[in-house]
Formats: structure tokens, sequence, C-alpha cells
């Protein structure tokens, strides 16, 4: 099974039809269609996160890879555990939102690195000689006057 067919996996339990899913994920059919299709070979990164930021519950490293469970959490039920009547498709994005604590970042030193460039100034070229070949397989030879 690869990640297309994982997609369609997702689809069909939710009763999800390429249009209802596009809608779901806030974006064109066209473009879900374009993902799925038989002529793409991965979807976007680009579709990938607008189906994770709508379906939270959905494990990113199985949908990718195929590994794990489909559910974060390990179960099989709805995408939409609270309402699997897809509820959610119209909603706005604040409602969807999980809100996570973030680490403050640890202050760290880096060392930079300073790059010197040193240019070096050279004498102009001076044309020695210039050489005309013609059709007739003959050439002169021009050298400029010293």
């Amino acid at each position: 099974m690869d990640i297309k067919d994982r997609i369609k996996l997702i689809m069909e339990r939710e009763n999800m039809n390429a249009s209802t899913f596009a809608e779901s994920i806030n974006m064109s059919q066209a473009s879900v269609s374009h993902n799925i299709g038989e002529r793409n070979k991965f979807p976007s990164t680009d579709f990938i996160m607008h189906l994770s930021n709508r379906y939270q519950n959905i494990n990113l490293n199985w949908l990718i890879t195929g590994v794990g469970s489909m559910y974060n959490d390990g179960t099989e039920d709805s995408l939409n555990s609270q309402n699997p009547e897809n509820a959610g498709i119209g909603t706005s994005d604040s409602e969807n939102r999980k809100d996570f604590e973030v680490e403050t970042p640890k202050n760290t030193t880096q060392s930079a690195d300073i790059q010197n460039i040193v240019y070096v100034e050279k004498a102009p070229k001076k044309i020695t000689e210039i050489r005309v070949f013609f059709d007739d397989n003959t050439y002169e030879i021009f050298k400029p006057e010293k």
C-alpha cells in the first residue's frame, strides 16, 4: 500500500469523495485529484500538511511510510472522534486548532565563520597576435606594434 492508497483509505473511512475531502482539508478538488491521481507519483508536501492540519489524529509516520497505526492514539475509530459525520467541514480553523506548549529556546553561542575575501588585481591582458583563417586553408597573422 503506497501513500496515495493510505489517503484513499482515509477518504473511505470518512465516507468522502474527492470533492468533500477537498473541502474538508481546504483545498481545491483539482488539487486533491492531482495529488492522488495516477499521473502523480507522490502527493505534495502542501497537500500532506493540509491533510495533517485538518485530521490531526492521523499518524503522519503511518501516512508517509505505512509504518505504525493509522491513528496517533492507536485506535481504529473515526478521524473525527467527536462527530463521525464530518462536522468539521466548513468550520473555522480556530475550532479545529490544538494548542501545544512550546519550549523556550536554549541560548547557545555559535561561532561565526568569517571569510576574508582578498581581491588580487592583475595586469590587464594584452593581445599578442591575431590569426585569420580563410576558406582556401590559408591564414594571416597580425601582431600589434609595440
